[in-house]
């Protein structure tokens, strides 16, 4: 197991971690943004919930694989103590709970409609970021944060998305738990790495979840064998890319970039999401779209360059959680 990130012990902590994340952070991010298409190509002939959790499992396989490849099953190398307990949290978060409400709600909404209220999710991972863990957003990165939140929620309105229908809160509780695993996760990452620590998050969700796909499967088995090929490429994406691959490039950029300021550029997805849904399943793109688009790549900008503080532990070996802190 890695030691954790290096942090300052001075009084006045600089303005870290800086941009390195960016980029892994966008890759993880456009990966995501087909999430949504992809996940309707497949629920509009399976089971949403079968959907959800066997991405999961599908996912949690592969991580297994990877970790022993890497030789980070060995106990050494383990998670320890309260990470195991962090992991739960982000598995709750990204490995059950975003995949779950969102799957739900794309059995009655389009995918360009999931991807505006999505565009929320930046704003609550900045949200938890700040209120349980120890990173500090300047006045002018919640601005911008809170700017580009706007225009997503503008052009949703705009689009006449505006009036909440029942799959909206599915989509609320898929941002809530979405971005609550991002944070704890992208705190965590900073321990056991990017990769390890989303791979751990989906191997200590498997044995909850492998008795109930198995169940899932059994009960719809006749759904199952008579579904498309078009609905098992959208399983297989959301399970190898958007459940595995995208996080690993994701918590990379978390870990290096920092939470809140990475996160930001979440504010993207939504127009990833649009275009993936025009190509994907011919759902409209025009004009007005894409100056949209451009406005919150603007504010995306700014907000990379706002200034976001990172408290030191108080201890050797006390870490930044979601998970209660007692307080001194």
């Amino acid at each position: 197991m890695t030691s954790p990130h290096p942090t300052a012990t001075s009084p006045h902590p600089p303005h870290a971690p800086h941009s390195g994340g960016m980029l892994p952070g966008f890759i993880g991010v456009a990966i995501f943004s087909q999430t949504l298409p992809f996940t309707r190509m497949a629920v509009t002939e399976l089971d949403a919930t079968f959907v959800a959790l066997s991405r999961a499992v599908i996912a949690a396989v592969l991580a297994l694989a990877l970790l022993g490849l890497r030789g980070a099953l060995d106990a050494r190398r383990r998670p320890r103590g309260g990470q195991w307990a962090r992991l739960a949290v982000t598995a709750l978060g990204v490995v059950v709970g975003f995949p779950l409400f969102s799957s739900q709600a794309m059995r009655e909404v389009p995918s360009s409609h999931g991807a505006i209220v999505v565009g929320l999710l930046p704003l609550a991972t900045a949200v938890f970021a700040a209120w349980f863990g120890r990173e500090r957003p300047s006045a002018a990165f919640w601005l911008s944060a809170v700017a580009g939140s706007m225009l997503v929620i503008g052009f949703a309105v705009w689009q006449g998305a505006g009036a909440l229908q029942h799959a909206d809160w599915y989509l609320f509780a898929a941002v809530v738990l979405g971005a609550l695993g991002y944070a704890e996760g992208g705190k965590l990452s900073r321990e056991l790495g990017g990769l390890e620590t989303i791979s751990w998050a989906l191997v200590v969700s498997l044995p909850v979840l492998l008795p109930v796909v198995g169940w899932l499967g059994w009960r719809d088995s006749a759904a199952i064998a008579a579904a498309s090929p078009r609905a098992w490429l959208g399983m297989a994406y959301v399970s190898v890319f958007s459940m595995f691959i995208g996080f690993l490039f994701w918590y990379v950029g978390l870990a290096k970039g920092g939470v809140a300021r990475v996160g930001q550029i979440q504010l993207l997805q939504p127009f990833l999401t649009l275009a993936g849904g025009a190509v994907l399943l011919a759902e409209p793109l025009d004009g007005a779209t894409i100056a949209f688009a451009v406005a919150v790549i603007a504010v995306v900008a700014v907000g990379r360059h706002a200034a976001v503080q990172q408290a030191a532990p108080t201890t050797a070996t006390e870490t930044p959680s979601i998970l209660p802190e007692r307080t001194h």
